[in-house]
């Protein structure tokens, strides 16, 4: 199940709670442990969303024949097009 970026930052921020409220080093290790893994989650859900990462896309063809044109370059001239 994909997790929602809000879930995922509110678990985060429930998570550094937890180690800024406690005394016991086992505690606080694990807890910014799971903050730092809800974080990595949040920015993957935020992706997911299409609220981040839209910057580093293409940007869509201008016309018919560049659609073409993209379609039949190859990286690899030297061979066929994978189809």
């Amino acid at each position: 199940m994909a997790h929602t970026s809000a879930f995922c930052l509110a678990q985060e921020a429930l998570h550094r709670d937890r180690a800024a409220g406690t005394n016991l080093a086992n505690v606080r290790i694990i807890a910014e442990s799971a903050a730092a893994a809800w974080a990595r989650e949040a920015v993957l859900a935020l992706r997911r969303e299409g609220k981040l990462g839209g910057e580093d896309r293409l940007p869509a063809a201008a016309s018919l024949s560049e659609e073409a044109e993209d379609a039949a370059f190859s990286e690899n001239p030297d061979r066929s097009l994978a189809i």
